[in-house]
């Protein structure tokens, strides 16, 4: 393949200069468009498949796929706070609809159990173009010193080395190797009734799903299947049985160690080797964006405190760099007011040594105590006091996992 070519997903070669031909089912929207005839049932998601499959660029070994979710963050962000700066009232309309349009969008990807790098994308982009913003308008101004940016890049670069290790494994439980097969042989397993009716499948597969407990024990799928609450431990898609406080994520499609949730932000689960570096990753933003806003702040309304400037600064509409500083200040200060109020759950959660997911369920089943107004929820099954809690977060990942006493025999 030349750097302009590849293979569609009909396994046929094509090049980028044909994108737009030999599209039937899109020039049969048109046509019935054109005509006031509906479409038939799974047009559009046949259209949208074959926009994305040739939506790509020129590269070495052929054109490589661009993901359509990384597009719009890219290209609408930039668009709308440079609107939103025209005017205080194009501001007020486009920073109300930004957390609006995000909701929305975050509804209907977890409602189709979708994996998307939208957000993952937009938090990059945001930061990068921030960064910029900051480094093009409010320095040249002379109010920010050259150690205050040095902190400010410092802090942005340890950010971003906590969130590339918090995108790294979370504690993914390995697939059983019968599992493994089935998938290479393109085998469909999504009930696993062969193995959730009385657990035979537990004995009948051997020691390669015993053993695929991510190394917890070898023989605890043999003595979990003669305990009778053995199903809650069991995972039908995966095809094994999972340590305690481990869960399934339907967006990964895998079993987490100590799963808390699956953010969003990092397009993949927190579990129990990435939790502390999602924690760092989450407080070293908030750092960051708070000492940048108030930097902004310094310079664009001179003479006020920051949090008397977010709501009353006189000037900044007064030319459009002003106008640009301020909208991405007030853009910083929403996100980290999201961001804020994660990190408090995050914190709580961790203070009672209780998942997210754990409270969820303890909700679901009314099982669980409401502490603080509701922001925490104590199921009071693992909470050792405050200092033991964070004693145990702090050791996730580095004390060595248990073995059974049918291993040490």
């Amino acid at each position: 393949l030349c750097c302009c070519e590849y293979v569609d997903r009909r396994g046929e070669r094509s090049h980028l200069a044909a994108c737009c031909c030999d599209c039937e089912d899109l020039d049969e929207g048109c046509e019935r468009w054109l005509t006031c005839k509906s479409l038939p049932p799974g047009a559009l998601e046949r259209i949208a498949d074959t926009v994305a499959d040739r939506l790509r660029i020129p590269w070495f070994a052929g054109a490589v796929k661009i993901n359509v979710s990384l597009v719009p963050p890219l290209v609408l962000l930039p668009v709308f706070l440079h609107v939103a700066a025209l005017h205080f009232l194009l501001g007020l309309v486009v920073l109300t609809s930004l957390p609006i349009l995000m909701l929305w969008y975050y509804y209907v990807t977890h409602r189709r159990k979708e994996r998307t790098l939208f957000f993952l994308s937009l938090g990059l982009f945001s930061l990068g173009y921030m960064y910029y913003v900051f480094l093009q308008e409010v320095v040249p101004r002379g109010h920010v010193g050259y150690s205050q940016v040095v902190a400010l890049t410092c802090g942005l670069i340890v950010m971003l080395a906590a969130l590339s290790r918090a995108k790294k494994d979370p504690g993914y439980l390995p697939i059983a190797a019968s599992n493994e097969k089935s998938s290479q042989q393109g085998v469909p397993n999504k009930n696993g009734r062969g193995s959730s009716n009385g657990l035979h499948g537990i004995t009948s597969s051997g020691a390669a799903s015993s053993r695929a407990v991510n190394g917890d024990t070898k023989g605890y799928s043999r003595v979990s299947a003669e305990e009778p609450g053995v199903k809650k431990d069991w995972c039908t898609k995966c095809q094994l049985v999972r340590p305690a406080r481990a869960g399934h994520c339907r967006l990964c499609g895998r079993c987490v160690r100590r799963l808390d949730h699956h953010c969003v932000w990092i397009n993949s689960c927190v579990g129990e080797q990435n939790h502390q570096a999602f924690i760092l990753a989450l407080s070293f933003f908030m750092l960051t964006s708070v000492y940048g806003i108030t930097l902004t702040l310094h310079t664009v309304c001179r003479g006020r405190t920051p949090f008397v400037a977010l709501f009353y600064c006189p000037g900044a509409y007064s030319d459009y760099s002003s106008a640009l500083s301020f909208t991405c200040v007030w853009y910083c200060a929403i996100v980290t007011a999201g961001m804020g109020y994660i990190l408090l759950i995050q914190l709580l959660n961790i203070s009672y040594n209780v998942t997210e997911r754990e409270a969820r369920l303890a909700l679901r089943d009314n099982a669980g105590r409401r502490l603080l107004g509701g922001l925490v929820i104590d199921t009071g099954q693992y909470n050792r006091g405050f200092l033991c809690n964070w004693g145990h977060f702090l050791s996730l990942g580095s004390s060595p996992t248990p073995r059974s006493a049918e291993d040490i025999v």
